[in-house]
């Protein structure tokens, strides 16, 4: 249920913005099911990338520990900064970002 909230969401924003183009409903639909799956993929890849650079393989204790969620912390935070960044390259046509 939530997924389908999200999507609609999603594609009511993709509708309105594409609206002049002429776009049709079911593109929209395709688009935002697109963007959620890459989300989804982002995320995943997110938690798998962060949780094995961070966390010990043998459990010690029943929650993160200080220096987990530090590195945690700090590993999620790069991510989506360099996510950022390729974003802005890819949307800059290849061409690097003004700093």
């Amino acid at each position: 249920m939530c997924f389908y909230f999200v999507v609609i969401n999603l594609s009511q924003g993709l509708m309105a913005a594409n609206n002049a183009v002429g776009i049709d409903k079911e593109q929209v639909f395709g688009m935002a099911e697109t963007e959620m799956e890459y989300r989804v993929e982002l995320f995943n890849r997110l938690a798998k990338t962060c949780f094995s650079k961070c966390v010990d393989k043998r459990y010690k204790e029943n929650e993160l520990n200080m220096g987990e969620n530090s590195c945690i912390d700090r590993c999620v935070s790069k991510y989506w900064q360099v996510n950022s960044m390729i974003g802005q390259l890819l949307s800059a046509g290849g061409r690097p970002p003004p700093m």
